[in-house]
């Protein structure tokens, strides 16, 4: 169903409807920067280092994966790229969030740097494009400020804090975003390789270095999705050879 189809429908949301919302969004989630301040200072990272990550990656998931890699003692290049798998996931969000919100082309590359896991869900929950793009500036902006802003404030305060591993703040950002990516498991598929890539994480844990385990995880959508085809294969091979039988 397009963006107009739905205005159609009678399904147009208010102005301020949208920015409540996307406000909502934004000051929940960018208040948890300040636990990646916290937990990046405190696997070693400097203060310029902790708030050049927040500035210029601003996903928070890669942003903790890396922070936390590094601090279990995981080699650079592997914390890198296990950032970095996670972060092409915002590759696909930009292709689907380029055809709803059809910005203008010396926007977009500006707009890219907010096209995360939050800006997307708020952008694909609104009927029209109108309410999308509202919903993608003012959850982008807000989350953007306030990432940045309490990622600073953490950085600095992380000698006050202590021991990031006793206040579990380190975990902060990974419940995040389970919850936003939890509603978004609906089909049989997706919960199969969100069960598997799980499994495979944590139980690679103990025998891989730091990092490692996330790379490795990823091979759980190629799996699955073999597995689905192989499945539907099998279906469509019996749905034909039934009526040869019934005759």
């Amino acid at each position: 169903m397009t963006f107009a189809d739905r205005a159609a429908g009678g399904t147009d949301k208010p102005d301020a409807a949208v920015v409540r919302d996307a406000l909502g969004v934004g000051v929940a989630v960018g208040l948890s920067g300040f636990a990646f301040g916290v937990t990046s200072a405190g696997s070693g990272l400097g203060l310029l280092q902790t708030c050049a990550l927040s500035l210029m990656v601003f996903t928070g998931a890669s942003q903790f994966a890396l922070v936390g890699a590094l601090a279990a003692g995981g080699n650079p290049f592997t914390a890198a790229a296990g950032a970095f798998f996670l972060g092409v996931r915002n590759a696909f969000y930009g292709l689907r969030l380029s055809q709803l919100l059809a910005l203008p082309r010396a926007v977009r590359p500006f707009a890219a740097q907010w096209v995360i896991d939050e800006t997307t869900a708020v952008t694909l929950a609104q009927p029209t494009r109108r309410a999308a793009r509202i919903g993608f500036t003012v959850t982008g902006l807000t989350l953007y400020v306030l990432w940045n802003l309490t990622t600073l404030l953490g950085a600095l305060g992380a000698k006050a804090v202590g021991d990031t591993d006793a206040w579990g703040l380190d975990a902060a950002g990974p419940a995040v975003f389970l919850a936003l990516l939890a509603p978004m498991l609906k089909t049989p598929t997706e919960r199969a390789v969100a069960g598997l890539a799980v499994l495979l994480g944590l139980g690679l844990l103990p025998v891989l270095p730091a990092g490692a385990p996330v790379l490795v995880a990823a091979l759980a959508a190629p799996a699955a999705v073999f597995a689905e085809g192989r499945r539907a294969g099998r279906a469509r091979q019996d749905a034909a050879e039934r009526p040869q039988e019934d005759r």
